[in-house]
């Protein structure tokens, strides 16, 4: 069995009812492989999983969405991203908070907004906007953060003229020709998330719950996709499919690098950063309703793993060990593989 570690991952993740099901593909060097195992839902009733199903893709639409279209405006020299924020959002409370530091989560915005998922779009940006800066993070410091890809959706929005998603349809989704990708599915289409006896079945509609507010102008999540969009995506990055609207190859070699201030705090732009035993450079992302994308362009190997692990309710204390257990054995298969 190829990349057998990984599949055993996977399956011991459903047989241990850790995640109810998840639809998974492998990439290895021309050869690509795509699976389902489990159900899309247990609860308030039993739903298969089916084939092109829609995952709420929560921060890994950063990765595909957002990261790519702003790297489509430096290749055009639209946006410098060593330029203040405020040089782009005039409304952004703190100077010294470079583009950069949004991309590379160094920028040390931090404080809490009280009733944040309650507040309308508009008192929402207001409050991103006039959140405080820890100096001592700023450049120094990765600190994860969604707030940094919202701030960078508003720029996307600030210099095309468009909110974020519909500006990432036109210019990453329709050109790379995804199948299925959409920020508004259809509720049969999309693979239930959370469950509540109160609030009944969460299905078709973005988890996040800034997500729900900002609507079209969120970066940070929203995008809804299915395993065989996200291989096209992974064929890309890896160099196997050529589209230059969306990215020219020499652009995506640049992201298997560290773009932090000081060089050495493992994250690229947008994307995080691991290298394997051998050096080789993995950009990877995951996200927060059961998601994970990792790439290594050296040895043409690729993961696109898509559970809905928030269903029926977060199970963080056993989702997160085995979560790195999968990519613990992606790697050890990787380097296998290539050896």
């Amino acid at each position: 069995m190829v990349f057998e570690r990984t599949q055993r991952a996977i399956e011991r993740m459903v047989a241990q009812q850790i995640i109810p099901g998840a639809s998974y593909g492998l990439i290895n060097g021309e050869a690509v492989w795509t699976y389902q195992v489990g159900v899309a839902a247990t609860v308030p009733e039993r739903l298969e999983l089916w084939p092109h199903a829609l995952y709420d893709l929560a921060s890994v639409s950063k990765v595909v969405g957002t990261t790519t279209v702003a790297l489509q405006l430096m290749a055009t020299g639209q946006l410098d991203v060593t330029r203040d924020v405020q040089a782009y959002l005039p409304e952004f409370k703190t100077a010294g908070v470079s583009v950069q530091n949004l991309m590379t989560h160094t920028s040390g915005i931090s404080g809490y907004i009280p009733n944040r998922n309650a507040l309308p779009a508009a008192d929402l940006l207001a409050a991103i906007n006039d959140l405080p800066i820890s100096r001592a993070n700023l450049n120094h410091r990765v600190v994860y953060t969604d707030l940094g890809l919202i701030l960078m959706g508003l720029i996307i929005e600030r210099l095309t003229g468009q909110p974020v998603q519909r500006v990432i349809t036109e210019r990453v989704l329709q050109p790379l020709g995804l199948p299925d990708a959409t920020f508004t599915p259809t509720v049969n289409q999309a693979v239930p998330t959370v469950y509540s006896p109160r609030s009944g079945l969460l299905r078709g509609i973005v988890h996040d719950p800034k997500g729900r507010i900002l609507g079209a102008r969120c970066g940070s999540a929203g995008l809804f996709a299915s395993v065989h969009d996200l291989v096209r995506f992974s064929q890309l990055m890896l160099g196997q499919l050529d589209v230059p609207q969306v990215l020219e190859q020499t652009t995506i070699e640049g992201l298997y690098r560290d773009w932090t201030p000081n060089g050495h705090l493992r994250r690229s732009f947008g994307w995080n950063l691991w290298h394997m035993a051998d050096r080789s450079p993995v950009i990877f992302h995951t996200g927060y309703t059961g998601t994970l994308l990792m790439l290594d362009r050296r040895h043409q190997s690729g993961l696109v793993f898509l559970s809905n692990r928030v269903h029926p309710q977060v199970n963080d204390r056993q989702f997160l060990p085995a979560r790195r257990r999968l990519i613990a054995a992606w790697l050890a298969d990787t380097l296998e593989l290539k050896g």
